[in-house]
């Protein structure tokens, strides 16, 4: 399986810089057997049924993107810019630091709301940072100092601002530590979540804190030898519990996000059903894939020749993946972390209910 198989055409018109405003007026492209169908967010629950079950990450994006200062004595400053990735068990962080070729171990760097930083080490492209402050000091002078982690294809085209404080985060998060949105959340707000909970749709929450390995292209041509990057998740006993629940009772299960996807499959790879599970996941999901819970997807439009185009096309195969995505660009969908959504639903086995195996 080669890494161009997962290649399509893009115009850089596609790419969304802002969100839809208000979220649910995104486009949803929907994938169900043969048929693609267009329509918005707003109408989601109409293509839903009762007793499904959406997954939904509640992982809380933080200002991880900071601009400091590194000064010497008797000389001039420097401007450092940091990106935040994970903290450490004994309290500092790694994060990248550009250009980490100006700072020197033991050196410290300045940034607002009384917040500084010492380069305690560095390696493999990283550094190891320790603050001045902790705990809730610490969380105040982040979010003070810092800025939202806007996706490269993304920032390179304009600052993160004020805007992006709510637009990159989903209405229920709540737990600090992704680096990077789970996007298609980004999409739900107080309206969508009532009207899918009138027609009998359900939720559960589960969190996967997204690292900015997300961003990281594939290297390698023979995809089967890529390896993931290592993000941390829960999924709780009530959790596990409902999602066993809907799927005793005939309902299906969809996860929104990629995210939540690939959370909710870690968690059911020992027994093919989800239970409590916590830790760190690097599941690589390409086709082939045995996927144990899933149902239906409902998930943005990928880059193409990412991890996450591989995962779509496990889910539903190549050949149709591609005839989808041929639709969203004549269509004109927008596309990546801002743009619209999907809803991609596989076909079932006959004999089990599952999702049929595709190629």
């Amino acid at each position: 399986m080669k890494l161009d198989d997962f290649d399509f055409d893009l115009p850089e018109g596609l790419i969304a810089t802002r969100p839809a405003q208000p979220r649910r007026a995104a486009r949803l492209l929907v994938a169900e057997g043969d048929a693609i169908h267009d329509s918005r967010v707003a109408d989601l629950g109409t293509w839903l049924r009762a007793g499904d079950r959406l997954v939904l990450n509640d992982t809380r994006v933080i200002p991880a993107r900071l601009e400091g200062m590194r000064y010497r004595a008797g000389g001039a400053g420097a401007r450092i810019g940091v990106t935040l990735l994970e903290p450490q068990a004994d309290g500092a962080w790694s994060a990248l630091v550009k250009p980490l070729r100006k700072l020197r171990p033991g050196e410290e760097i300045a940034f607002a709301a009384g917040l500084s930083a010492v380069l305690e080490g560095r390696g493999e492209g990283q550094a190891r940072l320790r603050f001045n402050l902790a705990g809730e000091e610490f969380d105040a002078a982040l979010d003070a100092a810092g800025a939202m982690p806007l996706p490269p294809y993304i920032a390179a085209r304009r600052p993160a601002d004020a805007r992006d404080r709510e637009d990159y985060q989903t209405v229920w998060a709540r737990r600090p530590g992704a680096v990077a949105a789970p996007t298609a959340s980004l999409h739900f707000d107080a309206v969508v979540l009532a009207d899918l909970a009138a027609r009998g749709v359900t939720f559960s929450h589960v969190t996967l804190h997204v690292g900015a390995g997300t961003f990281l292209p594939v290297k390698v041509d023979d995809i089967t030898t890529h390896r993931m990057h290592a993000e941390w998740g829960e999924v709780s006993a009530v959790a596990a519990a409902e999602i066993s629940a809907t799927r005793a009772a005939g309902g299906r299960i969809i996860p929104v996000g990629t995210t939540a996807l690939r959370l909710i499959e870690t968690a059911a790879r020992a027994t093919g059903e989800v239970a409590a599970w916590r830790g760190e996941t690097d599941i690589f999901i390409y086709p082939g894939f045995a996927f144990r819970v899933t149902d239906a997807l409902m998930t943005n439009f990928h880059l193409p020749k990412s991890t996450l185009m591989m995962l779509v096309s496990a889910l539903m195969g190549q050949g149709r993946i591609a005839a989808i995505y041929a639709h969203a660009v004549a269509a004109r969908y927008r596309f990546f972390s801002y743009g619209d959504a999907s809803l991609l639903i596989p076909p079932r086995d006959p004999d089990n209910g599952r999702k049929a195996a595709v190629d």
